[in-house]
């Protein structure tokens, strides 16, 4: 992985499955590489691991590819919160290869989400916090602080 504005990056492997019949993975898997990045990210931001420590769901997803996937790579996948609301969060991921080029880019969004209640939540201050340990502090409209 070449540098890069992402703090928290996961490695994912390319597998044999994910190729399909044009001999790069296929395009649902990026999907999958988010997903694997994103609850590796959750993770150190909650301790939590498994079902039980899901408390968003998915209410948004977007994928753009900028080169080929193939079989087999290790892949750096990116993620960052992007922008930090009262009940919501967006993520942004890039995918790289190993030397560094830009594969796929995209974005989700989450909603807090209390599945006993069956609504949306407020996000935890200690769920806050610890992204803005991550990615910084996160200011009016829910968007990055940035040093001039």
């Amino acid at each position: 992985m070449t540098e890069s504005a992402f703090r928290f990056t996961h490695p994912v492997e390319v597998r044999f499955k994910d190729v399909d019949v044009g001999g790069h993975a296929h395009h649902s898997h990026a999907l999958v590489y988010f997903e694997e990045a994103r609850a590796a990210y959750w993770h150190r931001v909650t301790g939590r691991e498994g079902l039980d420590g899901v408390n968003y769901i998915l209410a948004e997803a977007r994928q753009r590819y900028h080169a080929r996937v193939l079989w087999p790579q290790r892949l750096g996948v990116g993620v960052r919160v992007s922008r930090l609301g009262k009940r919501h969060f967006e993520m942004e991921y890039e995918v790289r290869s190993a030397e560094g080029e830009l594969l796929v880019s995209g974005s989700t969004t989450q909603v807090m989400y209390d599945y006993e209640a069956e609504s949306s939540m407020p996000v935890p201050a200690d769920t806050r916090a610890a992204i803005e340990e991550i990615d910084g502090p996160f200011g009016p409209g829910g968007l990055p602080v940035t040093n001039p």
